[in-house]
């Protein structure tokens, strides 16, 4: 009996540990590179000579040179797929009573996995198809930071991506939609996780800082997809700015 009782402890201890680690990552670094992915992107809005900013934004993050790519497996690939093995361990031993019980936490608990399902859909996507991994489906492997001439690229190639099919817009905004909703939803849940709102009253006022954190982050990365998706590539190559996608070779 004592030994069960320790063998008991010890796997709650550890479940505990695995859930505070899946709550941390999900903040920590993979929201926080959601927010600043968005934000980047929406760059493209800027105003002055078109996709000038996001250029500069693009070639920020590539001036870790070597670096970058074992940044991007520490700093995101693994926290991601920690993340996303966990919550689909809590998604298939879960059990959800919205159908029966439609009151305000059972639909966040459903939505909560649902948008986390269809955000991990979306990012493996939308890495393969903005990469080379992608040639072959409508705007896959087209993007590039500089066309063969060294002249910059990122914004019309990002664009070209984006305007390569009918569909491709609306499932980005699907994506979109998803993470930041899983995001913010789950920065809600993370500060009751953590015990930092507690009393109804905090649980409700955290409820609105995190829904308008929620429509801010949409509106930012909805109106990024927007401007890619208007983008004028013949415009950005007379300004110097940008060049058109046929002048793009890929370079690997």
């Amino acid at each position: 009996m004592a030994e069960h009782q320790v063998e008991t402890a010890s796997s709650d201890k550890y479940y505990f540990l695995v859930r505070r680690l899946h709550s941390l990552s999900g903040l920590i670094p993979v929201g926080v590179f959601l927010f600043m992915h968005l934000a980047a992107n929406a760059s493209v809005l800027a105003p002055g000579p078109p996709g000038a900013e996001f250029q500069k934004s693009v070639e920020r993050i590539h001036a870790l040179g070597p670096l970058l790519v074992p940044v991007e497996i520490v700093g995101i690939f693994i926290p991601l797929l920690f993340h996303t093995l966990v919550g689909f361990q809590i998604i298939f031993t879960g059990k959800s009573n919205a159908q029966h019980y439609p009151y305000g936490a059972n639909i966040r608990y459903t939505l909560q996995r649902a948008t986390g399902m269809i955000a991990f859909v979306f990012i493996l996507y939308h890495v393969w198809q903005m990469h080379w991994l992608g040639k072959g489906i409508p705007g896959g492997g087209k993007f590039e930071l500089y066309d063969t001439g060294g002249g910059p690229a990122a914004a019309v190639t990002t664009a070209a991506a984006i305007q390569a099919a009918w569909y491709i817009a609306p499932l980005y905004a699907i994506g979109i939609l998803s993470a930041v909703f899983h995001l913010a939803n789950g920065i809600w849940t993370s500060l009751i996780t953590w015990g930092v709102t507690i009393r109804p009253k905090t649980q409700r006022a955290s409820g609105y800082v995190c829904t308008a954190f929620g429509l801010l982050l949409a509106a930012i990365g909805l109106g990024a997809l927007t401007g890619f998706r208007t983008f004028d590539a013949q415009k950005a190559a007379v300004t110097g700015t940008g060049h058109t996608v046929t002048s793009v070779e890929t370079r690997h």
